[in-house]
């Protein structure tokens, strides 16, 4: 014990030495793990145990400072801000320059496209002359001699044929509901109304209102676009859509009332008087939409089209349940919606293909 009692000083000197030479490594590493900070930590980073603690630490590259612009209004400061308006100058001029070549326009979906419209604008005004000249003052004659009751009796009998057709329909979309209420007014009609000249289904107790439907709303109904618009002779207003669903509405008659209803001494009579009572039923709209108008076609072309979409939406709840079917006149002031504007020459339309790059 006293041997190392004796040795106790040199011992401790040791230690102490030792203790100082280590503390700055140390001391560095513990500094390394300071997040970044105003803490100042006086080490001395070129000792090799300095370099060992601290070489995990990679702290972000602060940006340089960027001098503040004048406040003072000085030739300095006007020369400073004038070189820095001089790039938003230029990118403005640029834009004027060069314009942003993409447009978009919202267009409705009724809106069919016309690339025929030399066309139809002839066939509107053959069909205009004729109507003017022939079919309008007899079907006017013919409101005029005939009492509005038995007009009204031959417009339910010719719909009340369309029944077994719009029940069909409904099924095919699905409307179980409104199938059934066609059955039911199809059944009273033909019985109570006497084969449908009077319209006894839409009175009290039963209330159920007429409805049009073919293959055409359901071909809509489906997502089948209607095609490019068409006007016809003796057809009128169409598109391909509706002139396929038109034929297949057609076809079912034979099957529902017998090959004798499509002979001529059926066919004819029936074609006569549902074309006097249209042109009769219509008159008021016509005048709406072509008096005093500077463009009449394109007029009858948009009406035409936005009531048959009107038509396929309240099919898809997308419209008022009350809106008027195309089967019938409307009731309130004809109002046509415009066509969204087409962008100008040289821009790109919605859906067209990206032009190749300048080389």
């Amino acid at each position: 014990m006293r041997k190392y009692r004796n040795r106790r000083p040199v011992i401790l000197a040791v230690v102490g030495i030792l203790a100082c030479a280590h503390s700055p490594a140390f001391a560095q590493a513990r500094c390394a793990e300071l997040p970044a900070s105003d803490v100042n930590c006086p080490v001395d980073p070129q000792q090799p145990d300095v370099a060992k603690e601290v070489a995990w630490v990679d702290l972000p590259a602060l940006p340089e400072a960027q001098p503040l612009v004048p406040a003072i209004d000085t030739p300095a400061a006007v020369s400073a801000g004038s070189a820095a308006a001089e790039p938003v100058q230029a990118s403005a001029q640029a834009d004027e320059t060069h314009p942003r070549d993409i447009v978009v326009t919202g267009r409705g979906e009724w809106e069919a496209p016309d690339p025929l419209v030399g066309v139809n604008l002839k066939a509107f005004e053959a069909t205009q002359a004729v109507d003017k000249a022939l079919v309008g003052p007899i079907a006017l004659a013919y409101k005029d001699a005939v009492p509005k009751p038995v007009r009204d009796g031959v417009h339910n009998f010719l719909y009340n044929l369309r029944e077994p057709v719009v029940f069909l329909n409904f099924v095919l979309q699905l409307k179980i509901g409104r199938a059934l209420e066609t059955v039911g007014r199809f059944t009273v009609n033909s019985t109570v109304g006497v084969a449908g000249v009077f319209d006894m289904a839409k009175r009290k107790p039963f209330k159920w209102r007429r409805r049009s439907n073919g293959f055409a709303n359901t071909f809509g109904f489906y997502g089948i676009k209607s095609g490019p618009f068409l006007f016809l002779p003796i057809v009128g207003p169409t598109t391909p859509r509706d002139l396929i669903g038109g034929a297949l509405d057609r076809l079912l008659f034979p099957f529902v009332y017998g090959k004798r209803i499509t002979k001529p001494e059926f066919s004819v009579p029936f074609a006569v008087l549902g074309t006097l009572d249209h042109r009769a039923e219509f008159d008021e709209t016509l005048h709406q939409l072509h008096d005093g108008q500077a463009d009449p076609y394109a007029r009858s072309r948009d009406f035409y089209l936005q009531r048959r979409q009107n038509e396929i939406d309240e099919l898809k709840g997308r419209a008022p349940k009350n809106s008027s079917p195309m089967s019938e006149a409307p009731t309130a002031p004809v109002t046509v919606k415009e066509r969204a504007p087409e962008p100008p020459a040289g821009v790109e339309k919605p859906g067209d293909p990206p032009r190749d790059p300048p080389n």
